[in-house]
């Protein structure tokens, strides 16, 4: 059977395909993945500065209200996922939880005292988690097998610019009008998103294929906990992605910290530029990335990306120069632009007819916030003991245990996807 454009062999296969094609949703995809760069943690590092230049809060009332978002973060990403498994209402998810978002943005203007912006913090982070996996499970919905490592390239690459144009504006309103007009903005974006979401046409989503199920009629018997955990695979790239995470998560506040103490007066606007460079290379290597893994395979890509990162680490110990530690960011933009499209295509393939990719998505990404709370925290210790470079090493020599670990312990998933799928067991 001939299959029609936006369709894959295996949407065919199984009906999946029940429109003449699926451009328009996939089109929609895109402006989805765009808008949600801005709204997927709400107000982001914005908000320390407005609590700080505008409400004149003291530093510990601002840790704790930028922690309590995060722990919410680590606490909904498991659940998160689980839901997304069970619900062929992904696009209801995404429009709810963007128009969740936007409201506690503007609640947070006119929110005062610490106990009601600590609310808002937390249904942000409790809904925010349902937005990048339910657009991976829209995405394995609508491509398929076939297309879905280059349509996640293609997914983050508008993310990224999405991020871009989002600091730039961020940074144009905060400057020329208020810091409370960054919130509204980020409530613009979250109604963009949701109404984005409404291009995308539920009956072109198969929803079996969304969640990895098996396509012997087991839908409603996905895999047990046991038999994920029996999967060595599965514990071997978790152990990968947490150690990754581990080791890059402090680079960047610990290069903001350097360029501060050797350019106090430019350090904000440099790290702007760190920012942006990083989030400028991502775009096309993301692009790259999808195309590269479902070609020369997923390991050989991800290798790439883990190795850039304790190379990252030893030149930030090379020098001082604030132009030359920005420019250490292209790596940055490398490391990231792969990871963040090849990881997702990594555990669609381990979770193949599971019925549980979605659950395990929101597992990894638990472990990934774990380790790079983990990561600020003994940084920052080791920095007011020994010095940046010593936390610049250690983050290096964690990045290269991450690499060989890779290397050596977890197989390709291109190939075995195929060939060894976990059974369903109840």
């Amino acid at each position: 059977m001939a299959r029609a454009p936006g369709c894959s062999v295996i949407d065919v296969e199984n009906a999946g395909c029940r429109t003449p094609n699926k451009r328009r949703s996939l089109r929609a995809l895109d402006f989805v993945n765009f808008f949600q760069a801005d709204i997927q943690t709400g107000v982001g590092p914005f908000l320390a500065v407005y609590l700080l230049a505008t409400r004149h809060w003291d530093p510990g009332r601002i840790g704790i209200a930028m922690s309590v978002q995060g722990i919410a973060t680590i606490v909904g990403q498991t659940p998160a996922g689980a839901l997304i498994d069970r619900t062929p209402l992904k696009r209801t998810l995404i429009v709810l939880a963007s128009l969740i978002i936007g409201g506690g943005s503007i609640a947070m203007v006119h929110a005062h005292g610490l106990a009601p912006v600590i609310a808002v913090q937390v249904l942000i982070g409790l809904t925010a988690v349902v937005v990048p996996v339910a657009i991976a499970a829209i995405t394995r919905g609508l491509v398929g097998n076939d297309d879905f490592a280059p349509r996640m390239g293609r997914n983050e690459a508008f993310n990224h610019a999405g991020n871009v144009s989002g600091a730039l504006m961020a940074g144009v309103l905060g400057q020329w009008f208020a810091q409370s007009a960054i919130f509204y903005f980020a409530a613009a974006m979250a109604l963009a998103t949701a109404i984005a979401t409404f291009g995308i046409r539920g009956r072109d989503i198969d929803h079996r294929m969304a969640r990895e199920a098996a396509a012997n009629g087991a839908e409603n018997q996905p895999a047990s906990a046991r038999a994920l955990l029996a999967d060595y695979r599965i514990a071997t790239f978790a152990g990968c992605v947490i150690m990754f995470h581990f080791a890059n998560a402090a680079m960047l506040p610990l290069l903001g910290e350097l360029l501060a103490r050797h350019a106090p007066r430019d350090s904000s606007a440099y790290m702007s530029a760190c920012i942006i460079v990083a989030q400028l290379v991502m775009a096309p290597v993301a692009l790259l990335a999808g195309r590269l893994a479902a070609t020369v395979g997923r390991k050989r890509t991800l290798l790439i990306g883990f190795g850039v990162l304790p190379l990252r680490a030893a030149l930030y110990t090379s020098t001082n120069v604030p132009f030359l530690l920005v420019a250490v960011q292209i790596l940055d933009g490398i490391g990231a632009g792969i990871f963040g499209v090849v990881w997702v295509i990594v555990v669609a393939d381990l979770a193949r007819g599971t019925g549980r990719f979605n659950l395990l998505q929101g597992a990894i990404m638990t472990g990934v916030s774990v380790g790079a709370s983990l990561s600020n925290l003994m940084t920052g210790f080791v920095v007011r003991h020994s010095g940046y470079n010593a936390g610049f090493f250690l983050l290096g020599a964690i990045a290269l245990g991450a690499f060989l670990m890779l290397l050596f312990a977890m197989p390709e998933t291109l190939e075995r996807a195929a060939l060894e799928p976990l059974s369903a067991a109840t």
